[in-house]
């Protein structure tokens, strides 16, 4: 014997809502942990930006002073101000030359490390990235 519902009570059953409702939930949670790591990601593409603007103060610089220079030179001797590396998520608080060697004959002549962090930003991860003079980015989670 089969129950046939009465044509006035067309529609769905609680019990089909609340699948509908999970699924859609399941769907949310997997959606922004993905999009929550894309955001990262954007926002590093700001520090590094500003990371690819120290390195080519820090050519210039060295191509002006040669082995005369202080090495590693401060942001502020390469002629950086504040509003110069102050975006939505970094400040010039956030990067640092932890490394940086002139030699003269040496190849290649100019060698340094700028460091990128995180700290204060609100980014998750990674907490920081280094950029060399090769061009290499390391990141540090």
């Amino acid at each position: 014997m089969t129950v046939r519902r009465p044509k006035s009570a067309a529609g769905f059953t609680l019990i089909e809502l609340m699948v509908v409702i999970l699924i859609i939930g399941i769907l949310a949670a997997v959606a922004i942990a993905l999009l929550r790591g894309r955001s990262d990601e954007a926002k590093w593409t700001e520090g590094k930006a500003g990371a690819s603007t120290i390195s080519t103060a820090l050519r210039a610089y060295a191509a002006e002073k040669g082995n005369l220079g202080t090495y590693p030179p401060t942001l502020a001797e390469m002629g950086f101000i504040a509003s110069d590396l102050h975006g939505a998520y970094f400040t010039m608080a956030n990067y640092s030359i932890p490394a940086c060697a002139f030699a003269v004959g040496a190849d290649p002549q100019l060698t340094f490390t700028i460091r990128i962090s995180s700290a204060g930003t609100g980014i998750i991860t990674p907490t920081e990235i280094t950029l060399d003079q090769a061009g290499i980015w390391t990141v540090t989670p």
